[in-house]
């Protein structure tokens, strides 16, 4: 079938995105299901840092691909062997498919699948197989899936296993950021951090993901919430959503942090993406204290932390990825906690605009001027 998609074809572009326009929206070509796939109608893509990063070149990625991996949409059409949904079922996109049987997945720990790593670093769906391509400057050619999803398009081809069936009295726009920024952000504060009543917790970087796990740790009953950011515009936002102090990144951060929470608090969880960050959550965790992080620095970024405090404080690092969490359990999870009023993931939502406007989206997000914004691309231009 014919759709149109956003295509990045070369990394790198300078910015303003609105004017290199490193997102061609152009018709493609899509297969349909094969063995195990699902045909989607997408409603609702939201724009995320990883995208961003992949655009920017920080994250490399087999191009020419179509982007998007945070995403919400109808079932469309069922591919051979799969019988556990319908047509008109609403669903949203997982950016990590999950084979079910391979080591970490047996484990209970599906963000890890083996396979679906493997498969998401090679620009194709779990089968291994690409769905996408298309006819353009006079010769045939394919196109890479993105974790999975590519949901930056019309309609999408993707595993069964990159799908979570949800309640359909959801808003598209809202369901979208359940793939990506809640399952991250609410997953790093309840899954990877554990947080309990009664926890101070710090939350560092306030892009959508950490305005998520701010949502998450007010959600699990933390007593203390202090959010730090390099932009006051994001600490005000953090005070409406729930955090009871705020921390302008800076010389004196560490040492306002620790007076703010009588010597540090119980769990720092990282989602700026920067090794200074993580180095600076490792600072104010108290002895005995957890740093989480959710965050992707560049590839070679290394952290460095004094070895024999890490021993003598019992401080523990750790890393969350997807937020630590099995989807098909979570994704519901959470959107039942939306449902009752205790997560308002729709303060979130920082924006809507059609496909076209991916471009000048991406500029918005790189400036620091939306949480997330959402591309409808089946809404007319």
């Amino acid at each position: 079938m014919k759709i149109r998609a956003a295509i990045l074809e070369q990394s790198g572009l300078s910015a303003p995105y609105a004017h290199s326009q490193p997102l061609a929206v152009r018709e493609v070509d899509l297969a349909g299901p094969g063995q195990g796939e699902v045909l989607v109608r997408v409603m609702a893509a939201g724009l995320c840092h990883s995208d961003l990063s992949v655009i920017e070149g920080s994250r490399p990625r087999p191009l020419p691909m179509v982007l998007g991996h945070e995403a919400a949409g109808v079932v469309t059409e069922l591919g051979p062997g799969v019988d556990d949904l319908e047509l008109g079922d609403h669903v949203v996109f997982v950016f990590v498919p999950s084979c079910g049987t391979c080591e970490c997945c047996v484990d209970a720990r599906p963000a890890l699948c083996i396979p679906g790593a493997a498969a998401n670093g090679a620009g194709v769906l779990l089968s291994g197989a690409r769905r996408l391509s298309e006819h353009h400057a006079g010769h045939h050619q394919a196109l890479n899936h993105h974790l999975g999803v590519s949901g930056f398009a019309e309609y999408a081809t993707v595993s069964r296993r990159s799908l979570v069936k949800i309640d359909r009295s959801l808003r598209f726009e809202h369901a979208a950021l359940f793939g990506c920024a809640v399952l991250t952000g609410v997953g790093a504060a309840l899954n990877g951090a554990k947080v309990r009543p009664g926890d101070r917790v710090a939350v560092i970087g306030l892009g959508g993901v950490g305005m998520a796990a701010l949502l998450g740790a007010r959600a699990a009953g933390a007593e203390q919430i202090v959010a730090v950011d390099i932009s006051q515009e994001k600490l005000d936002i953090a005070l409406s959503l729930g955090a009871t102090d705020v921390v302008l990144a800076g010389d004196d951060a560490v040492q306002t942090v620790m007076e703010l929470t009588h010597g540090g608090v119980d769990h720092a969880i990282e989602l700026a993406g920067s090794v200074a960050a993580l180095q600076f959550g490792y600072q104010i965790i108290r002895r005995g204290g957890e740093l989480t992080t959710g965050g992707l620095p560049g590839p070679t970024a290394m952290l460095s932390i004094p070895a024999v405090n890490l021993v003598a404080d019992e401080k523990t690092v750790r890393g969350s990825y997807l937020g630590s969490c099995v989807p098909a359990r979570d994704i519901p999870r959470y959107v039942r906690l939306f449902q009752s009023g205790r997560l308002p993931v729709q303060q979130l939502l920082s924006a809507t605009m059609p496909l076209t406007d991916i471009n000048r989206g991406f500029d918005l997000l790189r400036e620091g001027r939306i949480l997330r914004g959402v591309v409808l691309p089946n809404v007319s231009d």
